[in-house]
């Protein structure tokens, strides 16, 4: 990751994209209940809004903790490496169940049309 800001956008842009598809679902596709997929959608912007809070940390160490820049810059990067792998991994795991859960909603006709077109493909 290259840095907190381009992590902060991603963050936004795929719980945002969700949340649309949500929207999309209870117009347009008959059958899901939308009083079930509400309480999704509220997961996900107390998702975002979660993961969001969790990307605003700093290193603690300063260059005088080490004998040169260079040692400073690399331990830095191994950190905040780790700290994002750590932070996008959670992320990962928390929308998949979300989209288990939305997939739960669709009618067993729409999954087979899906799947059709998933196939085909």
């Amino acid at each position: 990751m290259a840095n907190k800001r381009i992590l902060k956008k991603q963050i936004q842009y795929i719980c945002s994209d969700i949340a649309a598809e949500c929207f999309f679902a209870c117009e347009y596709i008959p059958g899901i209940d939308n009083s079930k997929m509400h309480p999704i959608i509220a997961k996900l912007a107390v998702l975002q809004k979660k993961t969001l809070t969790k990307t605003n940390f700093s290193y603690d160490k300063t260059p005088r903790d080490f004998e040169n820049a260079k040692e400073y810059n690399k331990a830095r990067r191994a950190f905040f490496n780790i700290a994002f792998s750590s932070i996008k991994d959670k992320f990962n795991t928390e929308i998949l169940e979300i989209v288990k859960e939305m997939n739960s909603l669709l009618p067993q006709e729409q999954r087979m049309k899906n799947k059709a077109a998933a196939s085909s493909k």
